[in-house]
């Protein structure tokens, strides 16, 4: 017998909106213990019926009724894996059926439409925000800033690095990122290369006593993981963004998810 409830998603491609759907609707029951099973590409009634085979064989090893999230088009599949002793939630008939009366036309189910290949011109803008990210990192390529949507700007290890990769694949950003070198700080004031391109800041903070534990698991006992080190260098590179009115985020309490709306939102007027 188990503590965690066993949590199944179950889609017939990437499984990706499904996971973020459940995950987000299962975090608003924090005394809960769960255990997650992603299971995609369930695409043929051979598949399907071995995810209600695990499905049962679970709920026999823990004890507890599964629940299982889904956004599986074909019927027949979704019928094969309700038939299980399990709370099934089929995400896309929540939806569908209002979104059907009010547009008065049909859905028309097909697999992969939100996270394939079917806009191919999107998922081309995406992979070339990756390649420019990867370019782009680091303070490298400043050449190229001006192709950027967003330049963010940190002391070494703020977050620059994964928030500009996510903001590539998640929004098909072009987002470079820059860290603030000793040099930066000593003279107190943006490098050239940034300059030209203030609009496009956007500076990254953190509590000293995070970025000291970050950087000690790069860098143990040494002085660029000392508190003391951090605290200064946080506080000179805040005071000099903050003096050019470039917009700062703290991100010592969120996620990367959160960090990339906040800055995303930034681009939008007003």
């Amino acid at each position: 017998m188990s503590d965690s409830r066993p949590v199944f998603f179950v889609s017939d491609h990437t499984g990706i909106t499904a996971e973020l759907i459940g995950k987000s609707l299962l975090s608003q029951f924090p005394r809960q213990s769960f255990s997650f099973i992603s299971l995609p590409f369930i695409d043929s009634e051979e598949k399907a019926e071995k995810v209600a085979q695990r499905i049962q064989t679970e709920r026999s090893h823990s004890g507890l009724r599964p629940l299982v999230i889904s956004t599986l088009t074909q019927p027949s599949l979704r019928h094969c894996i309700s038939q299980t002793d399990s709370l099934f939630l089929d995400i896309f008939p929540c939806f569908l059926e209002a979104l059907e009366t009010e547009l008065a036309c049909p859905a028309t189910p097909a697999l992969g439409q939100a996270h394939g290949m079917s806009d191919l011109p999107q998922y081309r803008a995406r992979m070339e925000a990756v390649n420019y990210a990867l370019a782009a990192d680091d303070g490298m390529a400043t050449e190229r800033y001006g192709q950027a949507d967003l330049i963010l700007v940190g002391v070494s290890r703020s977050g620059k690095t994964p928030t500009s990769l996510y903001m590539a694949m998640q929004y098909g950003l072009r987002v470079a990122n820059y860290p603030l070198t000793s040099e930066d700080l000593e003279k107190s004031e943006l490098p050239d290369s940034l300059q030209a391109h203030r609009a496009k800041l956007r500076g990254l903070t953190l509590s000293a006593q995070r970025l000291a534990q970050i950087r000690e698991e790069r860098r143990p006992n040494s002085n660029y993981a000392s508190l003391a080190t951090c605290q200064q260098e946080l506080q000179i590179a805040e005071r000099m963004l903050r003096a050019q009115g470039i917009p700062i985020t703290n991100t010592t309490q969120r996620s990367i998810e959160e960090i990339a709306a906040l800055l995303k939102q930034s681009l939008e007027p007003g």
